[in-house]
Formats: structure tokens, C-alpha cells, sequence
């Protein structure tokens, strides 16, 4: 197994351990991996064992060992941008898992996804869920999960969405609208500041952190 670091602080390096984050019914290991500084989690239902990674992105070897022998039931796959997917033929092939991928996106994916999934759609893991958050533009079907914690705050796993500092990278004015409406709409306008947000690249940050800063990103149009 891969070590983790003594306390969870939202910030991984390649190469290094994982962090690790207790809540009182998931477990969630964040571990960046390959050149692009991509974010993978691993997530473990305290009371099944049971376990779910978001975005097999590189680095399968790294990514086995994170899981170990207990495996994991499905991979999701928050869109289909290549630095996301490059280690979940492998991941699939060494656990025989599911994989999970907004339907928008799945086309745009080289390992077929076996549970398509579109906004509002909910996603297991034991007796935890997660629901399935649409936030189209940076890619047509990109999506989040979002776990409300029945005994805390709510978790966001916002993939190339939403960031430290704006939404994720844009091609075009449309898709840009597209992608702040959405995040306005579905995200900020749903959840409590407290909510702790988990992106597909660097650190993690809070959405009332990010909260203030939303008229700045809309005016700049990035």
C-alpha cells in the first residue's frame, strides 16, 4: 500500500504519498500522478470496504498499489480528455471493475464505459452516495460528484470544472458561458460555503473560498 501523509491538507505532489482525508463514513486518498499533475481519489466506504477512483489518470502501477488487494467496484471517468483516462485500460483489465463516464463524453473515451450517467443520477459506494453533477463546457459531458456527508459538510469532485481561483479551460465564448451558468447554477447556487472541493488538478479549496470571486470570472470570461 502507498503511504499516506500524518494530516489532509488538499495538496499532493507527483510522485509522493497520498493524502488522505477521514470522514466518518468515506475514506478519500488523493494521490497525483503522470506529467500533468492529475488528481486521482480513491474512495472507501468505512462500513463495506467497498472503494470507488475517480479518474484513473496515469500511472496504473501507483493506482493498483493505492487500492490494493480489496479492489474497487467502478472507475469513473469525469471526462474525456486523455490525461484523465491514460491508466483505465489498465485499472479495468487488473480489477474487473465498472466504469462510469457522463454520457455526453462516453463516445470520446477508448474503454468502454459499462454505466453511462447523466445530471442527478446517483452513484454507490456501500451505503454512500454520490449524485452526478452535469457541468457542461469543457468538455459536452463533463461531469462532478457531489457526497453529502450526513455528518459533516458536502464533498465536490469537480474533475477540470471547477478550480482554485475559476472553471475549468474553455474553447470558445459559448462553451465558457455554458460552463459558469452551470457551475453557478448547479454548484453554487446548491451548496454551503464549507463545501470542500476536489479538482482534477492541484489543490483543493473550499466553494466559499472560490464564492466571492464568481462576478470576477464571469467579467473576465475565463
Amino acid at each position: 500500500m502507498v503511504a499516506a501523509v500524518s494530516s489532509y491538507s488538499g495538496h499532493v505532489v507527483p510522485g509522493g504519498p497520498a493524502g488522505v482525508h477521514e470522514l466518518p463514513r468515506l475514506t478519500i486518498s488523493k494521490m497525483s500522478v503522470g506529467p500533468m499533475d492529475n488528481n486521482a481519489y480513491l474512495l472507501r466506504d468505512s462500513d463495506t470496504g467497498e472503494q470507488l477512483l475517480i479518474d484513473a489518470a496515469a500511472e496504473p502501477r501507483r493506482l493498483l498499489d493505492l487500492i490494493g488487494e480489496d479492489g474497487i467496484t467502478a472507475v469513473v471517468t469525469t471526462h474525456r480528455h486523455a490525461d484523465h483516462y491514460q491508466a483505465l485500460a489498465d485499472v479495468v483489465a487488473a480489477t474487473g471493475c465498472r466504469t462510469i463516464a457522463g454520457v455526453g463524453d462516453v463516445d470520446g473515451i477508448p474503454v468502454p464505459t459499462t454505466d453511462p450517467v447523466r445530471d442527478g443520477d446517483e452513484v454507490r459506494i456501500g451505503g454512500a452516495t454520490l449524485r452526478v453533477i452535469e457541468l457542461v463546457g469543457h468538455t459536452p459531458g463533463a461531469i462532478a460528484l457531489h457526497y453529502d456527508d450526513p455528518f459533516g459538510y458536502g464533498h465536490l469532485f469537480t474533475g477540470d470544472c471547477l478550480f482554485p481561483g475559476g472553471v475549468g479551460k474553455t474553447w470558445s465564448p459559448e462553451d465558457f458561458q455554458s460552463l459558469i451558468s452551470d457551475v453557478e447554477s448547479k454548484v453554487f447556487a446548491r451548496y454551503a460555503d464549507e463545501t470542500w472541493v476536489y479538482p482534477g488538478h492541484g489543490d483543493d479549496t473550499t466553494l466559499g473560498s472560490e464564492r466571492p470571486q464568481l462576478p470576477e470570472w464571469r467579467a473576465r470570461g475565463w
